[in-house]
């Protein structure tokens, strides 16, 4: 088969967001390129003028500035039309009274395909597929839906968050942080990776660095 005819899958964690022009409901933009030294949030919907398409735009819209406040944007894709795009924008505006401020990529299916959002049994119905991408154009997360399920907002914003703190404080993160049920709003120390610093490890934790509850589990109250 030739290499052009390859069906493209999903990208991988760690990829780098793959370059693309696309038309949107702001003009044209170069991705990653537009959102240089931002993280964005990619997501995909199956279609304009649907019941759970419309609810996920306007909560991702009541979230907006709260994405914003972490150096990060948003910008939704389906395979529609501009101009259907627009239409809608339109009217969640008149029935809902929520302006939508971030653009909505309007797919020829170029896009679905090269980024693998094209569902295998519904014809050319984009997934709910949602993609966190860091300043550095390097895909973090990938979060995949059928169709049936809107997404948790909350939670993406909660996936932002957690990551840039753990990549600026080299810690980790708990389940449900920051209401964790063991830990709490405390974050995690990475796990030591040799027997000397093993061993260290709760001499570390009397000195009062962190707490653990062997060398292995050890947390601490994240201090910005």
């Amino acid at each position: 088969m030739d290499n052009n005819q390859e069906k493209q899958g999903m990208p991988l964690l760690g990829d780098d967001f793959p370059e693309m022009t696309v038309q949107t409901t702001r003009g044209m933009m170069e991705l990653p390129q537009a959102f240089s030294g931002k993280w964005f949030v990619l997501f995909s919907h199956p279609a304009d003028f649907t019941p759970v398409c419309t609810t996920e735009f306007v909560a991702f819209q009541k979230r907006y500035d709260k994405f914003t406040a972490l150096n990060c944007e948003l910008i939704g894709m389906s395979v529609d039309q501009v101009f259907s795009h627009i239409k809608w924008e339109e009217w969640i505006k008149e029935n809902l009274d929520v302006e939508i401020q971030f653009p909505i990529i309007a797919d020829t299916g170029a896009v679905a395909a090269k980024l693998g959002l094209v569902h295998p049994g519904k014809g050319t119905n984009t997934v709910r597929a949602v993609f966190v991408v860091d300043a550095n154009a390097k895909i973090r997360i990938i979060l995949y839906y059928p169709q049936e399920l809107g997404r948790n907002m909350d939670e993406i914003l909660r996936i932002v968050e957690g990551m840039q703190v753990a990549d600026k404080y080299k810690v980790a993160m708990p389940a449900n942080w920051p209401d964790n049920e063991i830990v709490n709003d405390h974050v995690i120390v990475p796990p030591a990776t040799d027997v000397k610093s093993a061993r260290e490890r709760l001499e570390r934790a009397k000195a009062g660095e962190f707490e653990c509850y062997d060398w292995w589990l050890c947390h601490k109250k994240l201090v910005k």
